[in-house]
């Protein structure tokens, strides 16, 4: 480890023990997770430089869809064009940008299409890195800090889901408990500590095995809030996760909870902190339910591969070369990114049925 990495480990275990001694010895995981990705000058995303690549050699933690494949964006961008012109709305507002090649591939698809791109960032080191990458767009390219309080565009969101802090839940004996952090000066070390709470799964687990088990309550506060402010367009959110039933299945009983760092994964979130990634599987079911109570239309639900194929990924790999299609294949591959990864589509105003979900829609499971 060198004296930088050092330096910022010593700052974020500082900031950890403060809250620790705030909260009376016990942090609940969702803050601990929230400081470990997201503390100012010290989080995960806050010092890691470029934590997406397709290798490590490039100091890179983990990849994603942008990054397998441009066709990635230039199917999503289909959807995006036809949401645009469908809500009338002439903006994209993308949630956690990355490195920006997601917006770059869609803003060169779209084109003139798009008047102006905000992007929401949390990320100091993100934003400089998205500037750089869109440079050629920089008169439509803005940041915000927060969501604006009216909203007339169409939204995207890919992997941001997954990287909101999670409460974990911990079922011992028949007896749920809250699981949190607490810090062991024997060991010098971070360790597990559960509470006994009120806190519940969104649905009964059957059996009375031990289980363990994430919820969502900043996820679903984010949807509530993109709800409020929607007032004309839609968001698609690409993500990997499940539906309730099966999310909550008796036989995942470990939950979904995962790190990762230089493209190897683990599920040991104390360990290494603030220096590899934690995110959990998103629960769409509950996605889907927050966006409807606060007025939203799930416009559809479905696999990434389904969407892409329905927005005209095949028709762009016509003439691709050999390597090209080899590459958008992991996009659509079951045992890649095609069946894990899901799309969910909601819309403000009058529910219509986007192109991605034509066939394949899978919003009667959720």
């Amino acid at each position: 480890m060198d004296e930088q990495t050092t330096s910022l480990a010593t700052e974020l275990h500082r900031l950890l023990q403060a809250r620790l001694q705030a909260d009376k010895g016990w942090l609940p995981f969702d803050r601990f997770m929230a400081l470990a990705l997201y503390a100012p000058g010290a989080g995960y995303y806050n010092v890691r430089t470029r934590p997406i690549g397709r290798m490590p050699s490039g100091g890179s933690d983990f990849v994603t869809a942008p990054w397998v494949s441009p066709c990635f964006g230039q199917a999503l961008a289909n959807s995006v064009w036809e949401a645009l012109q469908h809500t009338d709305t002439h903006d994209v507002l993308e949630f956690g940008a990355g490195d920006g090649t997601l917006a770059k591939q869609l803003l060169q698809a779209l084109g003139d299409r798009v008047k102006r791109y905000c992007i929401v960032e949390v990320s100091a080191h993100l934003r400089e890195q998205q500037a750089l990458c869109l440079q050629d767009f920089a008169h439509k390219v803005q940041w915000l800090d927060t969501l604006p309080d009216h909203i007339h565009a169409v939204a995207v969101g890919n992997e941001v889901l997954d990287a909101m802090p999670v409460k974990l839940l911990h079922r011992v004996n028949g007896v749920w408990h809250e699981r949190g952090v607490a810090w062991h000066a024997e060991t010098s070390s971070y360790v597990w500590q559960d509470q006994a709470t009120d806190l519940r799964p969104p649905c009964e687990i059957e059996g009375n095995h031990d289980y363990l088990c994430e919820i969502h309550l900043q996820a679903q506060a984010f949807i509530s809030s993109l709800a409020d402010r929607l007032r004309q367009g839609a968001a698609f959110f690409i993500d990997y996760g499940f539906p309730a039933h099966e999310y909550y299945h008796p036989q995942r009983h470990m939950g979904t909870l995962m790190c990762h760092r230089d493209h190897q994964s683990d599920t040991d979130p104390l360990q290494q902190i603030g220096r590899k990634d934690i995110t959990a599987h998103v629960d769409f079911t509950a996605m889907a339910l927050t966006a409807q109570e606060a007025g939203l239309h799930c416009l559809g639900f479905t696999s990434q591969a389904h969407f892409l194929i329905n927005s005209g990924l095949l028709s762009l790999l016509e003439n691709a070369s050999m390597a090209e299609r080899q590459r958008a294949q992991m996009l659509i591959q079951d045992h890649e990114m095609g069946e894990l990864f899901k799309v969910l589509a909601l819309g403000a105003g009058q529910a219509w049925e986007p192109m991605g979900f034509v066939q394949g829609d899978r919003s009667h499971r959720l």
